[in-house]
């Protein structure tokens, strides 16, 4: 019988429900709906002995449906469902293959039997969305392996390996080879044994284990990993409830719990981020009937660290690349570079050396721009200097195919005029990677005047291919991200010369939550990097004599960050940890003083506010202008690509979350102290305070 996509189907005296619910297998409300009516069929089979449960395509459930999230509770509903399959009246096996995440891991612990594939793998991911497992994970979980380990796997929210699941005992047997078969001799040894139900939910956790020492080290641990955060301590509150409760009050105080952290801003705003990297993809102004132009072969000019990175994911993709540079030595550098990372995820057994012959064999080294001539996308790699790169696409405007993507990795540099060196602007784009190129998630999509929909559609669709979350933006000097970062890392170096430490600056920020510290990024990238860019873009700044001069200093005195052992901080040879460097603070406090800047106290909140304020004023200025589609791209961009923390939801959303009123203030009182260079508040931001309208209204008229 089939109801919605649940099959129900009988191999002799084991019945078997299939569950169809694509593109993931999702628990949605139809599936839920059929497995209700498929277990009332088996409940009242009297000739049933066993019961697998098993789903279509790759994965097993991967979780609720999130879009139920923020509506009337359903955990009422997932718990009656799955008691149903615990309290079945026979043995009852989940079938794991693929993915086992959220909501299906838990209905798969409502099981009384697991059996996985080799690759199988299983996840509670909810902290990092800023809740707990709602659907019985919490209590069944430390039934099955203990609070400790219940805790590690809640809080890890990574995937589980099905041979380490089988370790700890979530997992009873791995079945290699034809799995279905494999499942259908499973349930037959069960019956042939008598083996009956092994309900989860009947086990207790010995309430000698829940100790002072556990309950101080998840603390710890909690404040650790999720700083300024609750979900993780939530966890550890209904975890523990498991030695101290029955299963059943656990059940109703995990859905007290649950419910009561979707309520918490950090659900708000890591759900808010869920979303928006979902709709980053549609494209407000792009026929639906534009076709994405198919890639087969892919060319890379500059074989650069950034060029490097693009090629290793192309392969990744198992795209055939043509990595070129201007001359041998640097083609070299590029090649050992990619073997290189090849060979460090073969240690870190992400692949293994077939594998990454594999992938090698994707990309091959070139010194003549001929070898592009057959590309269907080259992406320009080299260094940020528009003659340079209009240089380049002259060489490519020759030799390449008509109708190839021809793709800037600009990441400040004006599009339009790049472009206007080739006969074919309607093939030009911007693809704006991150380093490392090959595991960042952000890429930057430019659309430049003449770019047709066709390429844009092109580059979102090869964004895809190479799991990037593609963000499109219009041409302005640093697109999205990077002119988002010029008021913010102003305002940093502005304050180290007023007197604040590097330290105290990038604590301050982390503090916050930022994935690093301003200044720590600096030196990471490498401060030479910056000074070049400012440097070549002059023009384009205000007449500020202190703009950026704490990168001057640096830079001047050969500290050059972390590729010199001395930046912003100090560095051991061969160790990152950042170390004070009084020597650092004296040059800056020395330029402060031939800049005639006055030193000042600051308190914690004055360093986040002067550091977040510009960035999200110049937010809403993009937003105005429509450098971006909308305001949640601005936040996954930031999320995604600089490290603004995610249960924060993204500076646009965080301007929302403190209240516009709030932002405003906070730029006219520095406006008052500075002066209205750097502090004017935006036009957009003024007559949405004045309309008492939040962005998140604004984002749903656009005017």
């Amino acid at each position: 019988m089939t109801q919605a996509n649940v099959d129900l189907q009988r191999h002799g005296d084991v019945a078997v429900i299939v569950v169809d619910s694509p593109p993931v297998n999702t628990i949605t409300a139809d599936a839920r709906a059929g497995m209700f009516v498929a277990l009332a069929k088996v409940a009242a089979d009297k000739s049933a002995r066993a019961l697998i449960l098993r789903t279509a395509g790759a994965n097993f459930f991967t979780g609720a449906d999130i879009n139920e999230f923020f509506g009337a509770p359903k955990e009422a509903e997932f718990r009656d469902l799955y008691g149903r399959f615990e309290n079945l009246k026979i043995p009852v096996i989940a079938a794991l293959h693929g993915s086992a995440i959220g909501g299906g891991l838990e209905l798969a612990l409502a099981c009384h039997y697991r059996v996985a594939t080799p690759d199988a793998m299983l996840m509670l991911p909810e902290v990092t969305l800023g809740v707990i497992p709602g659907a019985g994970g919490t209590q069944r979980l430390p039934r099955l392996v203990g609070m400790d380990a219940a805790l590690r796997i809640i809080f890890d929210a990574k995937p589980l390996g099905a041979p380490k699941a089988q370790a700890l005992g979530l997992v009873d047997e791995i079945i290699e080879g034809d799995f279905v078969a494999g499942v259908l001799a499973y349930a037959q040894r069960l019956i042939a044994s008598g083996a009956g139900p092994r309900r989860t939910g009947e086990r207790n956790v010995d309430p000698a284990t829940l100790t002072l020492e556990l309950m101080g080290k998840w603390q710890t641990e909690a404040r650790r990993l999720y700083s300024n955060r609750t979900a993780a301590l939530t966890a550890i509150e209904a975890v523990t409830a498991t030695a101290r409760m029955s299963f059943a009050d656990g059940l109703l105080f995990e859905d007290k719990l649950a419910n009561g952290t979707k309520q918490t801003p950090e659900a708000k705003g890591a759900i808010h981020v869920f979303f928006a990297e979902r709709e980053t993809r549609k494209i407000d102004d792009l026929p639906a009937d534009t076709a994405a132009r198919p890639i087969a072969k892919a060319g890379i000019v500059g074989a650069g660290t950034m060029g490097a990175g693009i090629a290793i994911a192309l392969a990744n993709a198992g795209t055939p690349v043509i990595l070129l540079d201007a001359d041998q030595a640097g083609l070299d550098r590029g090649l050992e570079r990619v073997e290189a990372t090849f060979e460090s995820m073969v240690k870190r057994g992400r692949i293994d050396a077939g594998e990454k012959e594999r992938r090698l064999s994707f990309i091959t080294g070139s010194l003549s721009y001929a070898d592009l001539a057959d590309c269907d996308v080259v992406i320009e790699a080299v260094f940020e200097d528009m003659e340079l790169k209009q240089g380049v696409f002259r060489e490519l405007d020759a030799v390449v195919k008509p109708g190839a993507l021809l793709a800037s990795n600009a990441s400040t540099l004006d599009i339009d005029e790049i472009a206007q060196v080739v006969k074919r602007p309607q093939d030009f784009i911007g693809l704006h990677f991150f380093s490392p190129a090959n595991v960042m998630p952000l890429l930057e999509v430019i659309r430049g005047r003449q770019t047709s929909a066709g390429s844009i559609r092109t580059a979102m669709d090869l964004a895809r291919r190479l799991r990037k979350t593609p963000v499109l933006a219009r041409v302005c000097y640093g697109f999205i991200g990077n002119r988002m970062m010029e008021g913010y890392a102003r305002e940093a170096q502005r304050l180290l010369l007023e007197g604040a430490t590097p330290r105290r600056v990038d604590s301050v920020l982390e503090g916050f939550g930022m994935a690093m510290g301003i200044l720590a990024v600096f030196d990471m990238a490498g401060i030479d990097v910056g000074v070049t860019v400012h440097k070549t873009n002059a023009s384009r700044y205000p007449p500020d004599p202190s703009y950026y001069q704490a990168d001057i200093a640096m830079h001047a005195a050969g500290r050059l960050g972390q590729k010199t052992g001395k930046g912003y901080y100090k560095y051991e040879k061969g160790d990152r940890t950042r170390q004070d460097d009084p020597e650092a603070v004296a040059l800056l406090q020395n330029k402060a003083a031939e800049l005639g800047v006055t030193l000042r106290a600051h308190t914690d909140a004055e360093i986040l506010e002067r550091c977040l304020y510009p960035l999200l004023n110049e937010g809403l200025r993009i937003l105005e202008e429509g450098i971006a589609q909308r305001a949640s791209d601005i936040d996954v961009v930031w999320c995604s690509g600089y490290g603004f923390p995610r249960y924060r939801g993204g500076p646009m959303f965080y301007a929302d979350t403190i209240g516009l009123p709030v932002l405003l203030a906070g730029m006219e009182k520095y406006r008052t102290m500075f002066g209205p260079m750097h502090w004017e508040p935006a036009p957009l931001l003024v007559r949405l305070v004045r309309e008492s309208r939040t962005l998140a209204d604004w984002s749903k008229t656009k005017t």
